[in-house]
């Protein structure tokens, strides 16, 4: 997907609300789990109540390999109930070089038709640039994640006076372009985003952490937007298992999507950006 594209549903659907298909089976309704792909099930009435809501889809791919095959065909099968015009991530956080980093393109891009990849920068540019080579496509390099052991190497200081995620997201800056190159940044370090923002202006931050890990909204779009609105707000749990087992678990999920889609736009509006 290119850019202007994904800005131009941004501004459509006034939302920058990515909903994370973290789907386990052990969370899903019952009555979905007689079902002969009960992944398959749980993510087509996730889409189903959703994708009017949503401009991205993120299955991380860890929920679908640990069940081998048939988790695998699961996700395939659910790209194809994705809408074209809905951005997708696979969330695989991958961070081999050469040839490997290459099939991994190649396996997300090509096999299985995602726009964009997690990837992580640890092995440095010979990790990323075989996934910069596929038109229209996107890397979104790990930089600040939310979890607490960000703090052990992403935070540490240089003898620069920069913190070592910075350091990254600078180097990488040469690697591609803001309209190929996404950086993750945590919503549990709102009061970092400005400071972030100031690194890179023009790209896009993939925002995970809202909704079940307690990240403020309203915060990050106040230190994080910018023209292009440049965030994709991730909230996984906190919408997929809002139904819990209820019957009418769809519309549960929905409103929790219509909640935070509602935000979304009434930020969009007042800053005059749709």
């Amino acid at each position: 997907m290119k850019r202007s594209d994904l800005v131009q549903a941004i501004k459509s659907k006034k939302s920058f609300l990515c909903v994370g298909l973290d789907t386990d089976i052990d969370k899903i309704p019952t009555i979905l789990k007689k079902d002969t792909n009960p992944i398959l099930s749980f993510n087509k009435a996730v889409i189903e109540a959703t994708q009017d809501l949503c401009v991205a889809y993120k299955p991380n791919l860890a929920f679908y390999e640990s069940y081998g095959s048939k988790g695998l065909h699961a996700l395939e099968e659910t790209m194809n109930h994705i809408p074209q015009n809905i951005f997708t991530i696979a969330d695989a956080k991958r961070g081999d070089i050469g040839n490997t980093a290459e099939k991994y393109a190649q396996a997300y891009f090509q096999q299985m038709g995602f726009d964009s990849v997690t990837v992580a920068p640890y092995m440095g540019s010979d990790s990323i640039l075989p996934f910069t080579k596929h038109e229209n496509k996107w890397v979104i390099l790990l930089a600040l994640t939310s979890n607490k052991g960000s703090q052990d190497f992403q935070m540490l200081k240089l003898e620069s006076g920069d913190m070592l995620f910075e350091e990254v997201m600078q180097a990488s800056k040469n690697w591609a372009s803001p309209d190929q190159l996404m950086f993750v940044v945590g919503a549990t370090h709102p009061e970092k985003i400005g400071a972030i923002r100031k690194i890179a202006p023009d790209n896009f931050f993939l925002v995970p952490g809202v909704g079940a890990q307690g990240g403020d909204l309203e915060g990050i779009a106040s230190y994080g937007l910018n023209k292009d609105i440049g965030l994709l707000i991730n909230s996984s749990r906190g919408i997929i298992y809002a139904g819990s087992d209820k019957p009418n678990f769809q519309d549960h999920i929905r409103s929790a999507a219509l909640e935070l889609q509602s935000k979304m736009e009434e930020i969009l509006i007042k800053r005059g950006l749709v």
